[in-house]
């Protein structure tokens, strides 16, 4: 079979895979972004290697066909009743609203737990794009968009998490928690998440230029990247940044974002660096004091979730111990600020 006979058989061009649809209920394989990114990895590969190509091809008719199995499920919108017991949207609120973590998983619809490992199989797809385009001569702008695209679906991965820490929270105002359980359920319908253009631009950049900078090991403090990491950042982070950094829970959990360190090692720095009656270290001397590497790589997406989650897991244990320490991550805290000030517009609002 030729390259040519392929693609007519597969519909590898993948100009027929379902656009974005507001009315829909399925999820979607491809947004407008990434449909014409892999378009244009089809055209290059279609030059540089026809077989690669297929593979990569494959690739997104497996996504495709997974998306259709899972959209067969109910829809988060759908109403109807089981043995007497009536669901809808309005239910499902109310459960997320209601239910803790433990008790949340085996109350959840099918759809959105089965959609998650779509997620994850879009985020490797992606992730072997990426390793096809930096080995077959494309463009920086295409493997910079390619980057970002592979960021962005594990920032929808990591926006779940987020909301779910949120509804954790019993300390959230009603109405914000509803329209978190309401973001949640809409990510769960498409796996797209609108919020993730807010939270991804200014998580990725924090990422990528505090690597760049020489944080102070002296003070541990961080404020003099903190503002330099501020410019140039949109006005919710800045606002965000001026009225909320004074909460000593935030600035704990900036703290352990700049620094790639968790605050029992931050304070375990501070108090050696007391010992020893010393005012600062270098980067390459953290390692002997805490016995492990800081987390300020960018080179992988898988970093930055990793780092993500080993923070949420600390956070979670001090709650649990009632430990000194952050007890949210700063995604979860800039998250909720974004929530709280579209509640706000919408109080004001009506």
């Amino acid at each position: 079979m030729d390259i040519d006979q392929f693609l007519n058989e597969t519909h590898s061009s993948i100009d027929h895979l379902q656009v974005p649809d507001i009315g829909s209920t399925d999820i979607v394989v491809l947004n407008a972004q990434e449909r014409a990114l892999v378009n244009r990895v089809f055209e290059n590969l279609r030059v540089y290697s026809p077989e690669t190509m297929v593979g990569v091809a494959t690739r997104v008719m497996d996504l495709e066909r997974l998306s259709v199995s899972i959209s067969r499920y109910p829809s988060m919108h759908e109403s109807g009743a089981l043995a007497g017991q009536l669901r809808s949207s309005e239910t499902l609120i109310e459960t997320l609203c209601a239910y803790s973590d433990g008790e949340r998983l085996l109350t959840l619809p099918t759809k959105a737990i089965l959609g998650q490992g779509f997620l994850v199989a879009k985020f490797h797809a992606f992730a072997a794009i990426t390793k096809v385009a930096l080995n077959s001569f494309f463009s920086d702008q295409d493997i910079q968009e390619l980057r970002q695209a592979t960021l962005n679906i594990m920032f929808t991965l990591m926006a779940e998490d987020v909301y779910m820490s949120l509804l954790d929270d019993p300390n959230l105002r009603p109405g914000v928690r509803r329209d978190v359980a309401e973001s949640l359920a809409e990510l769960w319908e498409h796996r797209l998440d609108p919020n993730v253009s807010s939270l991804a631009p200014v998580l990725d950049a924090v990422w990528t230029v505090r690597d760049q900078i020489a944080p102070n090991f002296g003070t541990m403090i961080g404020t003099s990247e903190l503002l330099l990491l501020s410019i140039a950042l949109d006005d919710t982070w800045q606002r965000f940044i001026s009225s909320r950094l004074g909460d000593s829970d935030i600035a704990s959990s900036m703290e352990e974002f700049l620094f790639g360190l968790s605050y029992e090692d931050i304070s375990l720095i501070r108090k050696e660096l007391k010992t020893r009656g010393l005012s600062a270290i270098g980067r390459e001397e953290v390692p002997g004091i805490i016995g492990h590497k800081a987390a300020l790589s960018n080179e992988d997406p898988r970093i930055f979730y990793r780092a993500y989650t080993q923070r949420r897991n600390n956070a979670d244990a001090r709650k649990r111990l009632q430990a000194a320490g952050p007890k949210k991550t700063i995604e979860d805290h800039y998250m909720q600020f974004i929530f709280e000030q579209n509640r706000m517009k919408k109080d004001n609002g009506s």
